[in-house]
């Protein structure tokens, strides 16, 4: 089992920035690949970006592509989520997943799932 921890939501105005935490405990982390989905009132979870395990290898959502920026310290057992120019398109709750397979897209191939930290963008 991995345990997974979100924090570093908040309510912000359109332009700022925020960076998003995630705490894994439970199993070795450098044996998952992350990655950080969200979801918005009445929407789809979706696929915002991803890591592997050596955090050589990045992926992202087109729309947050130059403003966010995925990355984890293995050492700390921590990925973050670093996010800026923020829109109120980016209002959702973000939530951190971790699998052994890297690159899916799709939140069915995600074994490990945190609680969700709310960010509130407005405009």
């Amino acid at each position: 089992q991995v345990q997974l921890v979100e924090s570093g939501g908040g309510l912000v105005q359109a332009g700022d920035s925020l960076r998003l935490s995630c705490a894994a405990s439970g199993r070795t982390f450098s044996n998952y690949h992350m990655a950080w989905f969200r979801q918005a009132p009445g929407k789809e979870r979706e696929f915002v970006a991803t890591i592997n395990w050596s955090g050589r290898r990045t992926r992202y959502l087109e729309t947050v592509k130059g403003r966010f920026t995925i990355s984890r310290d293995n050492a700390k057992n921590t990925v973050y989520l670093q996010m800026n120019s923020l829109s109120p398109e980016d209002t959702a709750v973000y939530y951190c997943a971790a699998d052994t397979t890297y690159g899916s897209e799709s939140r069915n191939e995600y074994a490990y799932w945190g609680q969700g930290t709310q960010v509130i963008v407005s405009s």
